[in-house]
């Protein structure tokens, strides 16, 4: 009985002794939004770089601020009030550091509440200060269960799925034309476009195409359903089958597969060639992986580190332009991103119905078209003999109510060809289109025809990849990666 009252004695004094430490103090403050944080954003956020960041951010200067207002507080002038003070800023930087990671914006309201939550909890319940820093380490604790397993995938990453099955990496162009791709984020196929639930006239900007020796690839679709999938395949030139994991926030090293480095850059850079990335938003570069091209239109200090990249917007045209005038004369790719007309809402909590969000949809295809004119415009003018090829990344999803929509079974071809359509248009150099182009029917073995194409050799189409698309599904069907979309192009929906 003696001992477990000292027992209990010992526990309490250990307790008041540490929540009065202020070093434990600022760690119980930070840990749990830094370990949340992570565990939402891995993807996004896994450089050293990043890592350092977020613990000074999150620990470190909550320490260094408490330890000063541990001896301020014990100030003679602050009086009665003076024990409020670590409990109320303890309170408002929780909440606050909670509202950063999930609210980038200022949201003035929000701090507001915040302020005035902090101030009434830190008045009222000033007495349970010591239990609610306990319940800050508990949902760290729990946090770390969450994210551990995130961490062992990441440590565990396989990239053998990226190894070319030929020497198509020591492939020797024949012709040299300068390369543009411009990507439109969610820009279906004119086939698509004029039927199903997009069911309009896009003509006008069809005919400014054709117009400029464009030759357009009728039900085209990409292979994957998002921005990091489909570009990691189509930039790998392989299938990853979302690396056969049914977690689909994000792809495990999508944006250092796009961005770091890839058969497409390597290729490019063994031919001579100068490469440049230019984007309105930096959406691939958030969690600052290295840059594998010459030129990028982002400089890292531009980018910050708490970001999904959308609230940073740069006019591609501009930056275009000067790259153009500083071109290299043996060779140029250019890698162009604009982010309209983008997909439908996300979630069914942002979604506006399907109405609205396919008229949302269309006004942003407007935006889109003007965008393409501008830069074809200009790339024509200054670059005649160039090849210029407009590509999407996936679908813009309309016809759904919100884009997770389609995680739950269907086999209503328009819907799935809603999410999987996407604008193929190429401009041939001297109008001059290769009969080759007949393999062209998914993102996946773009680069792989072009590079056959400039190589003059046939021998890299022997290794093509197949031209199916891939969907996770979560409702109405055995989770899994799913086969959706066969060769043929028909809607079978077979889990792989």
């Amino acid at each position: 009985m003696r001992r477990s009252k000292t027992t209990k004695k010992s526990s309490k004094g250990f307790l008041n002794k540490v929540s009065a430490n202020p070093i434990f103090i600022g760690i119980a403050t930070g840990l749990y939004p830094l370990v949340f944080y992570y565990s939402r954003n891995f993807g996004m956020i896994n450089s050293l770089e990043q890592l350092g960041y977020f613990l000074l951010f999150f620990l470190l200067i909550p320490i260094v601020f408490f330890s000063t207002l541990k001896w301020f507080s014990s100030l003679s002038f602050t009086g009665k009030w003076g024990k409020y003070i670590i409990p109320f800023f303890n309170i408002f930087l929780f909440f606050f550091f909670i509202k950063i990671i999930l609210y980038t914006d200022i949201q003035r309201k929000i701090i507001l509440g915040i302020f005035i939550i902090s101030v009434l909890i830190a008045y009222f319940l000033y007495k349970y200060f010591k239990k609610w820093l306990a319940i800050q380490l508990l949902l760290a604790v729990i946090g770390f269960i969450g994210l551990v397993p995130i961490v062992i995938k990441y440590l565990n990453y396989s990239s053998k799925w990226m190894q070319q099955p030929d020497s198509i990496e020591s492939v020797i162009f024949q012709k040299k034309p300068n390369i543009y791709y411009i990507q439109p984020d969610g820009y279906v196929n004119f086939s698509q476009l004029e039927s199903g639930f997009y069911n309009v006239d896009d003509s006008g900007f069809k005919t400014f195409l054709e117009e400029n020796d464009f030759k357009n690839y009728p039900n085209f679709r990409s292979n994957y359903i998002s921005t990091l999938t489909s570009n990691s395949a189509t930039f790998m030139m392989k299938h990853h089958y979302y690396n056969r994991k049914t977690d689909y926030k994000e792809m495990i090293n999508a944006r250092k597969n796009i961005i770091s480095e890839n058969p497409v850059l390597t290729i490019f850079k063994n031919n001579g060639y100068k490469t440049h990335f230019i984007t309105e938003h930096p959406y691939l570069l958030v969690n600052r992986p290295k840059v594998g091209y010459d030129f990028t239109n982002f400089k890292y200090s531009e980018i910050p580190y708490i970001t999904t990249g959308f609230n940073v917007v740069k006019d591609v045209y501009p930056d275009l332009e000067k790259a153009i005038a500083s071109k290299s004369d043996v060779g140029n790719f250019f890698f162009i991103e604009i982010f309209e007309p983008s997909h439908i809402s996300s979630t069914k909590a942002a979604s506006k119905g399907k109405e609205k969000e396919r008229e949302l949809w269309l006004k942003k295809r407007e935006i889109a078209n003007g965008k393409i004119r501008k830069m074809v415009s200009l790339i024509v003018e200054n670059d005649p003999n160039a090849l210029i090829m407009i590509m999407a990344d996936h679908g813009g999803f309309v016809g759904l109510d919100y884009t997770h929509e389609l995680y739950k079974k269907t086999t209503d071809r328009n819907i799935v060809y809603s999410a999987f359509s996407v604008m193929f248009s190429i401009r041939w150099p001297n109008n001059e289109v290769p009969s080759i182009d007949s393999n062209l029917k998914s993102c996946i073995n773009v680069f792989r025809v072009l590079f056959s194409y400039l190589g003059n050799d046939k021998e890299y189409l022997k290794h093509l990849q197949e031209d199916k698309s891939y969907l996770i599904l979560k409702e109405d069907a055995v989770e899994g990666v799913y086969e959706y979309i066969d060769e043929k192009g028909d809607v079978d929906c077979k889990k792989i």
